[in-house]
């Protein structure tokens, strides 16, 4: 059945790990008549959590996208993962929404995850409503996380409900649009509500958030505050349509309650997504480039314009081999079409069009502008990748990544392993961005490298399982990286003759070293031409950048890529007979290795952001621990009953935390740990590094 796309939405749950995210979803899909019995996330039974990692360890891992429909309207949902070791699913699930959902648990309140995954939304533009779930658990205070969000998130976000009871006690829902409080029958598994008047002691309480709700909203709705100032009647239907408008214009978060545990809330969820969270027409369009001319341009989704999609996921899958992910910004795709790939050039069949739930796939014939698919059939499809009509010339932008931290070597058991491991690897690698392999040119070791100890062990783990490859695995190391301390120039020349034909180069570059925040994010070095046409010809200049960001790929201290790090191409010279690409690849090859020698160079090691969050009495010893692994404690702050201890800390330092904090609290404080940032390390630890990596 078509969906206009004032009917679609495309959105994201989100949240820390243990909030509530897949029980959530889980309702959503019961209450849309998806699924006929809810699964649980502590039984291993989750539709979305399909994963046998997932449900062995009770976390999503992966982001699994479905579809339902509700009152009418097409809701395309991403529930993403908590942890932060697969943060870059909600990062890549972000780039291609058009709302979200934050869950925050009433007892954990704003916990690390949840607050980085917000500004992951800040960062993206993405509007959103805010639903405290878990009101029945022991020590559930919605007033605090109220007061959590506006500390820590955003001043904007106000309640449109307040719950009736807490924790045992908690027994309805009290709507402040409407003023009834809405009680869920739990026979029908909360499928029937009733409304009925809000109890005589909570009148007052609710008629204050009420007024504060709407003083709010008539800061950018001037028909409400029109019929406030005038002291007339507002109608359910004014307060919808202010709701609406300044969530979307990003200046109002609405909060809601319930749990989802206890089937109470999930409906009036379902309810607010379709009323208050974007279509894809209501949302600011995509920029994206046309190559040729370095044009911008906005990408609006309109079925009957060319073309454009965004590939934002990648899934090796058995029975149907590999599966992208599409997010459709213009035009439509039929299956059977042909389609370019704006990345590399390449031009594709897309065999079948996939709408999908969960693990479970159904063939459709057509994807339009704002629905979210899958493609099978294009074999050099990437996560990233813009595709097109073979006729439009346009490249939207791609998904930023965090680097790994991490790495271990992998080898396999037997000879008969070795090429089943290379080809799961480079499935795995294709899979997830944040998953690298590479070859250790010292050793000869394979390296697999994450964003921390459980993303690398469910790697391995999936190797075994799905994979059918058992390999041996080293113990876990920090994967370094190098920068320049000082700046270099340098010159690099290629002349000689090579099966009887003659090559010539000149290549001389500058190496300057940047900080952090003279790059845009994603960015590693920068490649920087100051030479005119006529010294070395133009058609050398792509083979010259790509081969000087090439070099700094191998650091001259550890091998480790080097960062931070401008390259200016300054002077050369050229032969109208024998220069040619492979010469000048060479000759900067040359020039820029020989810089890097005499830079100065530096190891830069991976710094974490910690989250401890502990009760009072361990707060000390916590804090002499963290000073011990030379970490900087950056806040404490008052986190419910207990503290919150945010601190930098270098990874190297890091390994078997979970266990000395558990020995340390008793087992009664708890952590996140996620990357911040390559810094550079004092001399003394670089001396300890280089003399582990070299063997003496």
């Amino acid at each position: 059945m078509p969906v206009e796309l004032t009917d679609i939405r495309n959105i994201g749950i989100m949240a820390h790990i243990d909030a509530g995210k897949t029980t959530t979803t889980e309702r959503m899909l019961f209450y849309a008549g998806i699924i006929h019995r809810m699964g649980e996330v502590h039984d291993g039974n989750a539709v979305m959590d399909w994963m046998e990692q997932e449900r062995e360890r009770g976390i999503t891992i992966t982001s699994a996208c479905t579809t339902i429909f509700w009152q009418e309207k097409q809701i395309n949902i991403i529930d993403t993962p908590g942890h932060v070791d697969f943060t870059a699913e909600v990062e890549r699930s972000l780039r291609i929404l058009d709302g979200a959902v934050g869950v925050f648990c009433a007892v954990g309140g704003v916990e690390p995850q949840s607050e980085t995954v917000w500004h992951q939304a800040d960062r993206y533009q993405v509007p959103r409503i805010a639903f405290v779930n878990k009101m029945d658990r022991s020590g559930a205070d919605f007033e605090h996380v109220v007061d959590m969000i506006h500390d820590r998130l955003t001043k904007n976000a106000l309640p449109i409900q307040i719950p009736l009871g807490k924790e045992d006690n908690f027994t309805a829902i009290i709507d402040l649009i409407k003023m009834r409080a809405i009680y869920f029958d739990q026979k029908t598994q909360g499928v029937k509500f009733l409304y009925h008047k809000i109890p005589a002691q909570l009148e007052d309480k609710a008629q204050e958030h009420r007024d504060r709700l709407l003083e709010h909203l008539s800061e950018f709705d001037d028909v409400l505050l029109e019929k406030i100032l005038d002291e007339h009647e507002i109608s359910e239907e004014d307060i919808h349509n202010a709701i609406r408008k300044a969530t979307i214009d990003h200046q109002f978060v609405p909060i809601m309650c319930g749990s989802s545990l206890k089937n109470t809330g999930v409906q009036l969820l379902l309810d607010a997504i379709t009323s208050y969270l974007p279509s894809p027409l209501e949302v600011k369009p995509p920029l994206g480039i046309m190559k040729k001319s370095g044009k911008k341009i906005e990408v609006h989704p309109d079925s009957d314009k060319k073309f454009s999609a965004l590939a934002f996921k990648v899934q090796m899958d058995k029975f149907v081999g590999k599966v992208i992910y599409v997010r459709v910004y213009s035009g439509s795709i039929k299956r059977g079409g042909t389609i370019l790939n704006q990345t590399n050039f390449k031009k594709e069949r897309v065999s079948r069009i996939l709408q999908i739930h969960s693990n479970k796939r159904k063939d459709i014939l057509e994807l339009k502008a704002g629905d979210i698919g899958a493609f099978v059939g294009p074999k050099f499809l990437k996560t990233g990748d813009t595709v097109t009509e073979l006729d439009l010339d346009l490249l939207l932008s791609t998904i930023t990544f965090p680097d790994s931290v991490i790495s271990t070597a992998i080898e396999p058991k037997t000879k008969a392993d070795q090429d089943s491991l290379i080809d799961a690897l480079r499935k795995l690698e294709e899979e997830d961005p944040t998953f690298k392999v590479s070859l250790n040119k010292d050793t000869g070791q394979t390296l697999i490298s994450g964003m921390g100890e459980l993303h690398l062990e469910v790697i391995i783990d999936r190797l075994k399982r799905e994979f059918n490859v058992n390999a041996n695995v080293g113990n876990p190391q920090v994967a370094y990286k190098e920068t320049i301390q000082k700046e270099v120039i340098s010159e690099g020349e290629f002349i000689r003759e090579m099966g009887g034909k003659g090559h010539f180069a000149v290549v001389k570059v500058r190496l300057t070293p940047l900080e952090l925040e003279d790059l845009l994010p994603g960015q590693k070095n920068i490649f920087v031409n100051s030479i005119s046409d006529e010294i070395i010809p133009h058609i050398y200049w792509d083979i010259i950048e790509k081969s000087a960001l090439n070099s700094c790929l191998d650091g001259p201290l550890m091998s480790s890529p080097v960062e931070r790090v401008k390259i200016e191409l300054i002077a050369g010279k050229f032969n109208e007979v024998d220069s040619s690409e492979t010469a000048f690849g060479i000759a900067t090859s040359i020039a820029v290795g020989n810089a890097l020698r005499k830079s100065e160079a530096i190891i830069m090691e991976p710094l974490m952001l910690v989250n401890v969050i502990t009760p009072d009495e361990f707060v000390g010893e916590i804090i002499g621990d963290i000073n011990s692994k030379r970490g900087k404690i950056d806040t404490i702050r008052a986190s419910g009953l207990k503290q919150e201890i945010i601190a930098e800390i270098p990874m190297s330092e890091l390994f078997g935390y979970a266990t000395q904090l558990r020995s340390i609290s008793q087992g009664r404080a708890v952590h996140t740990i996620e990357f911040l940032r390559h810094e550079k390390t004092p001399a003394n630890i670089q001396e300890k590094i280089l003399k582990k990596v070299r063997g003496y």
